[in-house]
This record gives structure tokens, C-alpha cells and sequence, in this order.
């Protein structure tokens, strides 16, 4: 719903979201109010020590103090769970039963202090377990009073006063287009502003150069064109999360038609390489996962890796191997040699050297496979989630392609940058010279199977033998025809519901307008929604059948937005646009569509426990298409299947279940 107007200004929180933290600290307050109730009344008589009368008037005053906020709280609780996400009529009290209770702070505060004074009173000899009582009053009431303002803090937001801007759409109509236009000017370099602080914050670690301020501003205009079109509060985001997840288990229970799964089955002429490609994606995953280094042996070997590691970290340092950037205790090269199992005379160059724009990579020789192999670290620190973050696109010019396409402007150029360091410093002339006959092999996890990508199509032309095989790359990497023209020698793998494979601005919008469509047609209470949606998530079981004000509405009905839905968009940004007006192709989106690279692998887990997490996992791969990936499933799991550990276990089960085949 629309966020919570106090004070003047909106709040990141709704006026339904008062339910479950108003009943637990309503909870506590009837605990707190019974303990001092009996303090009070065993004690009654007994105040006759030094300090006594003191005492007496604050416990009086604290039970009828408790009383008050347990009575303002069972209304706030009351009138928050009245109406639904999107219909706040029967919720309109509320903001008069906050005043009440936020005036209540000011009694209670006081009454705190007092508490803490009487305690520290060296003078005060009253029974022991009065004293007691009394210390634990003012300690809960403090911690109150502290997360209360903790709260405050986190609901804020720095908009607030400005976002009414966008919400009356007669009132901006009214103005001269002048004025207008300089008022929403006005609001959006403000937004822009916010969120550049805040990510100068989160990134306050890092030193900051003129490259990471043009990465802040261009990641800040990104943040603040998506968030700015919806007036949706963080619990209403959870809310649609949860009821998209259900209906979408929903959907997948259903049987599919015979078409659909004609459509879905891989032909037999693209399934014959299949296994040999599983093979080789097996392989060289162990190379992309060492590229992250000792963060990787120790996630994946926690009760060993240190020791193993202590080993090696002694040791010198090979001088047949040029070795960039940090690395102490040599914990970086010592997990990089145990994962792939090579030797040190094996590695032609190592760059652990990381910047915005700039991340790690090694080559070395695979005599395994005779290859030589690239391999280039995905996202490990802030400077690499800002390069991930510029979603910016720009032209990639290629010679001898029919036509250029759009490419990923940050991971663009993290591929240029080892581009240079590959050609220019002869890193790869010295490793042809050592193995002439080997070919190029390059390889990467996430963002690292991204730059590879885009790295192999720049060196396509100048070795044409070459192959990539990205593995869980960003969604939105490439246009459709650079897409199709990767099909040749790149190779993505996709493990189950994986976001970040189908991460892209379009995806997002979609995503955004979906969660405003189920969430402003759900008739039932928020509170609900989070309940249920938590056991489902924790416990499973039958996805929830919440009715919609979508039931019963014919196909047409549901094309045209509902003025529910219509109340939570304030206005709509250059890509959500894009998807709603799509006669208008002579205006291309800000964000045009961007596609995966290459032949893509999707592995997906069979198992039969969908929530408790099984030993025994089969998995199925599957030749697919960019498609598939047009839409962002929302999963438990969804973050999990992109990881490298589950990626490489997914590839080694297929790999090992294919080799015994072959031995039967």
C-alpha cells in the first residue's frame, strides 16, 4: 500500500505493518505490566525503608503508565490488521492511535530516568527484590525506548517530504509544463542524491577515485529510475515475493499441455554434445572456482583449509610465475594450485590486483585438456559488486560481425581491462610460446563468466579456435544478435532457479509490475500473507489459494491495469514503459533487452523433498534457450543455485552419473 503519511511526510512503512511488531511488544507489555501488578500488590505496605515513597509513586505510576500503552497498543494492533494491501480505507484511524502512542514515549522516557536515578541511589535499602523488579523495569525500558528509535531510523526515508510530489497527478496537469518540468527535475536529483549517498556509505571502505564517483552516480540515476515509479513499502515487496512464489508453485504443479512439452524438449540434433560439454563444463568449473581464491577453499573445506593452507603459506613464492596485486601468506596461490590440482610451474600469470573495473584473473596451462585457460574471478569485494551495478549499456564494435549489439557497460570494461593485460603485456604470446599447440580455453563464475564472454568475443577473430564456458553469467550480458553470434564458441551453464542468470533492468521492471499487480489484487490482510507465506517457505506443504480480485475476470479484463494496481505506480520509468508500449519501437528503453551468452546448459534438481535438503540429489541437464530465461523465478533457492560450490557439485553428479553409465 502507500506508504504511511506522519508528521507531514511519507514513511518507508504501511499502516498494516504494525500488526507483528504491535502484538509482540504487546506481548511483552502484559507480561511486564502482570510481573509489576504482583510486585506491586505482594509488596503493598512494605515501602516504609529509606527511599520508599519514591518507590512506591513509581511503581503506581508505571502500572498505570503500562496500562495506557497496552491500551493504545491493542487498538493500533486492532486497526492495522483491518483492510488489505491495497484498500487502507479501514485503516485511516490509524495515524491518530500512533500520535497517541508515540505521545506515551514521553511518560514513559521520564519514568525511565527516574528509574535509573532511584536505582543508582546508594542511599536506597528496600527489599532485594523490590530493588531487583525495579532494575528490570528500567533496563526493558530502555532497550524499548533504543530499538524504538533504531526503528525510527530504519523507516525513515529522506524522500518523505518529496515523494507527494509524484503522487497527484491532477495537481502536476494544474502547473505550467515550466514548472512542472522543474519541480519532477527537482525530486529526481534529490533521489539520485540519497541514493549516492548511500552507496558512498556502503562503500566507505574503499579508496574512491574518479572512477568510482562516475560508478556512484550512474549505479545512484539506475536505483533511483527503478524505485521512484512505485509507492510500495518494503513488507508490501515481501508480501508479492511470497504470493508470486506460490502461484508460480502453483503453476508448475499443473499439468503442462502436450504442446508445451514439445516445446520444452531439446531436439536430437544439439543433444549429442551434450554429455561431452558436461564433461568439459565439470572440468573447467574447478578453474573458475579457484579463481576465487582461499574465500572458496575455506567456504568449501572449513575444518581443513587452514591447515592445509598453513602448509604453503611459507613457501616462496615461484619466480616462473608473474604474480600481480596482493596475496599474503600466499593463501590465495596455495588454494588456487590445491583446487586445480596443477603445479606451480603451470601458471603463466596471476592478477589479484582489484579494482572498480579491474578483477582478478590467472592463466595457466591445462595439460589435462591442452588448453590453455583463462580464468576470471567472479564478484568477491564492493568494487566488483559496482561493476556489476553498471548496468549502463554501450555499443560493442566488432570487425567482421554482420551487426553490433549492446553489451553490459561495466562488465564491458572489466573484459577490456584483461583484454589489454592479455595482448599488450604478451601474456598470451608467452603461453602459446611454451604450448603452440594448445588451444584457448577462458572461464568464469558469474561476474567472471560474464567478462569471459565478452572477453572470448573480442579475441574470437584473432583465435578462432577458441571456446569459453561461462557458468551462472548476469542475465542481461548481450543484445540478441551478439547472443546469437556467441552460439559458436561459448558455452553458459545455469543451475535451477538462479537470479543472477536472469537478472537484467527488463527482467526487474517485470518483476516490479507483477509484484504490483498481485499484491494490489490480494484480498487478503498483509499479516496473513507473512504468516503463511513463512510457514510455506519454512515448513512447505499446498501453496496457499489467497482469493484475488483477478478471480473470475475474463482474458481481456486482465490486460488493463486496476485502480488498485493503479495507486501503487506513481510514475512509471523509461524501461517499465518499455514493456507496456511496445508499438512504440522508434523510442528505444533506456535498458534494452539483454540475453545470455552463447549455448546455454540448464541443470535442474529432482528431488523429491522440495524444503528439506536431501543427500542424494539427481539433477537433469538440458539444452535450453534465452527464453526461458526471460522472467525471474522466485525461489528458495534462488540465490543458492548460483553459487560455485553447488554448480560445480551439480556438474561433478551429471559428470560421474554419465561416466558410470558409459562403464555399465
Amino acid at each position: 500500500m502507500p506508504g504511511l503519511v506522519l508528521f507531514g511526510r511519507r514513511w518507508a512503512i504501511g499502516s498494516d505493518d504494525f500488526v507483528l511488531p504491535g502484538a509482540f511488544e504487546l506481548f511483552v507489555r502484559l507480561v511486564w505490566w502482570i510481573g509489576i501488578f504482583v510486585l506491586y500488590t505482594v509488596h503493598k505496605g512494605q515501602f516504609n525503608c529509606p527511599g520508599g515513597g519514591l518507590l512506591h509513586s513509581y511503581l503506581l505510576g508505571l502500572i498505570i503508565l503500562l496500562a495506557s500503552i497496552i491500551c493504545a497498543l491493542s487498538a493500533l494492533v486492532y486497526v492495522s490488521m483491518q483492510g488489505t494491501i491495497s484498500n487502507p480505507g479501514p485503516r485511516k484511524s490509524l495515524p491518530k492511535i500512533l500520535y497517541t502512542r508515540l505521545l506515551l514515549y514521553f511518560p514513559e522516557f521520564i519514568w525511565a530516568v527516574v528509574g535509573a536515578v532511584w536505582v543508582s541511589d546508594n542511599s536506597v535499602q528496600c527489599e532485594k527484590t523490590v530493588i531487583n523488579g525495579v532494575i528490570g523495569t528500567v533496563i526493558a525500558s530502555w532497550i524499548i525506548i533504543v530499538f524504538t528509535v533504531i526503528g525510527v531510523v530504519i523507516v525513515f526515508d529522506p524522500l518523505g517530504g518529496k515523494k507527494t510530489f509524484y503522487l497527484p497527478d491532477g495537481v502536476s496537469r494544474n502547473l505550467e509544463s515550466s514548472q512542472s518540468g522543474q519541480l519532477l527535475y527537482n525530486v529526481k536529483s534529490s533521489a539520485t542524491r540519497v541514493w549516492e549517498k548511500r552507496i558512498r556509505l556502503l562503500c566507505c571502505c574503499i579508496v574512491q577515485d574518479d572512477d568510482h564517483r562516475v560508478a556512484f552516480t550512474s549505479i545512484a540515476e539506475l536505483f533511483r529510475s527503478y524505485f521512484s515509479d512505485t509507492d510500495l513499502v518494503p513488507s508490501d515487496i515481501a508480501a508479492g515475493l511470497i504470493l508470486l512464489h506460490q502461484e508460480q508453485d502453483k503453476m508448475e504443479n499443473c499439468p503442462k499441455e502436450p504442446e508445451e512439452v514439445l516445446c520444452h524438449s531439446p531436439s536430437s540434433l544439439v543433444t549429442n554434445d551434450l554429455d561431452v560439454e558436461l564433461e568439459n563444463a565439470a572440468h573447467y568449473m574447478l578453474f573458475a572456482a579457484a579463481a576465487y581464491g582461499w574465500p572458496y577453499y575455506v567456504y568449501t573445506n572449513p575444518y581443513t583449509a587452514l591447515c592445509k593452507l598453513n602448509g604453503d603459506c611459507c613457501r616462496n613464492r615461484p619466480t616462473d610465475s608473474d604474480i600481480t596485486g596482493s596475496d599474503r601468506h600466499n593463501f590465495h596461490f596455495g588454494s588456487i594450485l590445491k583446487i586445480t590440482g596443477l603445479q606451480y610451474r603451470d601458471f603463466i600469470h596471476i592478477s589479484f590486483h582489484n579494482k572498480i573495473y579491474e578483477i582478478p584473473f590467472f592463466v595457466a596451462l591445462d595439460h589435462k585438456k591442452e588448453a590453455i585457460v583463462v580464468a576470471v574471478r567472479g564478484t568477491l569485494s564492493f568494487e566488483d559488486i559496482l561493476t556489476d551495478l553498471s548496468a549502463d549499456c554501450e555499443d560493442l564494435t566488432l570487425e567482421e560481425v554482420l551487426e553490433n549489439g549492446f553489451v553490459h557497460k561495466g562488465i564491458t570494461q572489466a573484459a577490456n581491462y584483461i583484454y589489454r593485460k592479455l595482448i599488450n603485456d604478451g601474456i598470451l604470446n608467452q603461453a602459446f610460446t611454451i604450448a603452440p599447440e594448445y588451444k584457448l580455453v577462458i572461464v568464469g563464475h558469474s561476474l567472471g563468466g560474464g567478462t569471459a564472454s565478452i572477453l572470448a568475443i573480442m579475441l574470437r577473430n584473432s583465435f578462432p579456435t577458441l571456446r569459453c564456458y561461462a557458468f551462472s553469467p548476469p542475465g542481461g550480458l548481450l543484445s540478441k544478435s551478439l547472443a546469437d553470434y556467441t552460439k559458436h564458441f561459448i558455452v553458459s551453464v545455469i543451475v535451477g532457479k538462479d537470479l543472477v542468470a536472469r537478472l537484467s533492468m527488463p527482467n526487474m521492471e517485470d518483476l516490479k509490475r507483477r509484484i504490483v499487480r498481485i499484491v494490489a489484487n490480494c484480498n487478503r490482510p498483509k499479516y496473513q500473507i507473512l504468516l503463511r507465506g513463512c510457514w510455506y517457505e519454512v515448513f512447505g506443504g499446498d501453496p496457499d489459494d489467497f482469493p484475488t480480485e483477478l478471480d473470475g475476470r475474463n482474458q481481456d479484463a486482465l490486460t488493463q491495469p486496476l485502480l488498485a494496481e493503479e495507486s501503487l505506480m506513481v510514475h512509471r520509468s523509461p524501461s517499465y514503459n518499455a514493456l507496456e508500449e511496445e508499438p512504440h519501437l522508434n523510442s528505444p528503453p533506456q535498458y534494452p533487452h539483454l540475453y545470455l551468452p552463447g549455448k546455454i546448459i540448464h541443470i535442474v534438481e529432482e528431488c523429491s523433498s522440495r524444503r528439506l535438503c536431501s543427500s542424494d540429489i539427481k539433477y537433469t541437464a538440458r539444452w535450453s534457450n534465452e527464453t526461458v530465461f526471460s522472467s525471474i523465478l522466485i525461489s528458495p533457492k534462488m540465490i543458492t543455485d548460483h553459487m560455485p560450490d553447488v554448480v560445480l557439485k551439480a556438474l561433478n553428479s551429471l559428470s560421474q552419473e554419465h561416466r558410470s553409465c558409459l562403464s555399465c
